[in-house]
């Protein structure tokens, strides 16, 4: 089995933080979003995963590398592919056109999911959904008594059905899926004026493919600063009895540390009280400060914080009293001064 995972899109919602890291590479509890996606594909699986080909933008060599990286710790081999233009997600797709053979799962890395089940491989194709309230913001389908999929809907302005795709798909023949891609891009059939993937799914459906649904019991938004820092503390509370304790290599003084919380390495807290749903990165250092329901990345520095919902990123600096900030990488916030500085 093969892993795509889309990941190509420029993150505008989560800015400022992705204006220097790709929002999939962005840490959840410790690990960046797409490492934590595949893994945990790579456990409803059910069987070996030979490849993970990630559609990117021009993200850089490095990233490439780390992402490569991430695909040979689940035994796969790493391939990277580029998307030039955001023309919808049946192009992005078609991108990694080399890759598409056998049976595959389609991961829009720009959510995480809580599932437990096995992937059932016999079908034609798997779609994971969950109940939204409000689907207008999403591709949903309608089923029938079997429940399988009768009709795939895009951003639907009527209501029709409150199943959300979340972006995750299994489909037994990536040919199939490809040779519908290629019908509706070289007859230019657009929605929205992009390639929509639900377009070939419904061509797929009215050949008589059989959909399923792969359902979730909890699917987590990565979108924006508010839905990161909420999935955050998901993840948290899901693994706080798997979460290991502060690393040898960190400082820990005067400090009430409550759980659940991620602390990497050689970070530094002194007199502080931290959690929960905290996530600290690599060689921060935290002073005086009072955090919960926060994720701090790395190599920052926050001296008298007093935060809450907030989110701050790498090679930062934060001095003051504000109760919830987004902050992004290198900057310097000081409200001790009562100065901001980019």
């Amino acid at each position: 089995m093969k892993i795509i995972v889309p990941m190509a899109g420029r993150g505008s919602r989560l800015r400022p933080h992705t204006l220097t890291v790709p929002k999939p590479l962005i840490p959840i509890a410790g690990k960046p979003i797409v490492q934590r996606l595949v893994e945990d594909i790579a456990k409803v699986a059910g069987e070996k995963i030979d490849e993970i080909a990630f559609i990117i933008g021009d993200f850089g060599a490095e990233v490439e590398e780390s992402l490569v990286q991430i695909a040979e710790s689940l035994g796969a081999k790493g391939s990277i592919y580029t998307q030039d233009e955001p023309l919808g997600t049946a192009h992005a797709i078609k991108c990694a056109e080399a890759s598409m053979q056998g049976n595959v799962v389609v991961a829009f890395a720009d959510t995480l999911f809580k599932a437990d089940f096995v992937l059932d491989t016999n079908s034609d194709g798997v779609i994971w959904v969950k109940k939204v309230e409000d689907p207008s913001a999403f591709g949903v389908v309608k089923l029938d008594e079997y429940g399988f999929i009768t009709d795939f809907v895009e951003k639907p302005e009527t209501f029709v059905s409150d199943l959300a795709i979340i972006g995750i798909y299994y489909f037994n023949s990536a040919e199939k899926l490809m040779s519908e891609i290629n019908y509706i891009m070289d007859h230019d059939i657009r929605q929205g004026g992009e390639y929509q993937l639900t377009t070939a799914l419904e061509n797929l459906r009215q050949k008589g493919a059989k959909f399923s649904l792969g359902k979730v019991d909890d699917w987590m938004d990565c979108g924006n600063k508010n839905a990161t820092v909420e999935t955050n503390g998901k993840v948290l509370g899901y693994e706080q009895e798997n979460l290991a304790q502060p690393p040898a290599s960190a400082t820990i003084e005067n400090c009430m540390i409550i759980p659940p919380c991620f602390i990497g390495e050689n970070v530094q807290i002194y007199n502080s009280k931290i959690g929960p749903y905290v996530s600290v990165g690599n060689n921060t250092k935290i002073i005086n400060s009072n955090i919960d329901n926060s994720l701090i990345q790395e190599n920052t520095v926050i001296d008298h914080g007093n935060l809450s919902n907030s989110m701050i990123g790498n090679s930062a600096q934060y001095y003051g009293v504000a109760r919830e900030i987004s902050l992004g990488d290198f900057s310097v916030l000081d409200f001790l001064s009562q100065r901001e500085v980019h």
